[in-house]
């Protein structure tokens, strides 16, 4: 059974959270693709299967609780306490696919990270390689 549709047999606390979470990683993935700031319900059924009564009242809902605000006409925004929370909850949700790809370690200014380099397997994975010490004095 799709996900959406878990949450959507009357249990109205139940859905609230799940859409508001849903909402809240779409704006915030949206905003951070460069699609804007301000989105409508129409640019938020491209992405959730929500249907525009369920979407309204929970964007209401997040106004009232201070996680969007009304951007003008039929547009909502996140505020900052909005991108905080939709910035978590993406995080928490795509973790695994956020993670270093094959070959590449977590050492954000290795070469491995660096598209022009050509060397093959990140040194950090050279058996040859000592691990970085850090001492504690």
């Amino acid at each position: 059974m799709p996900e959406h549709e878990k949450h959507d047999d009357g249990d109205a606390v139940g859905s609230s959270i799940y859409w508001r979470d849903e909402v809240l990683q779409v704006m915030y993935w949206m905003a951070g693709e460069g699609f804007g700031q301000e989105f409508t319900l129409a640019d938020l059924r491209k992405f959730l299967s929500a249907g525009d009564e369920i979407l309204a009242d929970n964007l209401e809902q997040m106004v009232s609780t201070g996680l969007l605000e009304r951007a003008g006409g039929d547009k909502y925004a996140l505020t900052a306490q909005g991108r905080r929370e939709g910035g978590r909850r993406f995080a928490d949700e795509f973790e695994e696919m956020l993670k270093p790809g094959h070959f590449e370690c977590d050492e954000p200014d290795c070469d491995c990270h660096d598209p022009d380099s050509i060397e093959g397997a990140c040194k950090h994975f050279s058996p040859a390689h000592e691990p970085h010490q850090t001492s504690l004095n």
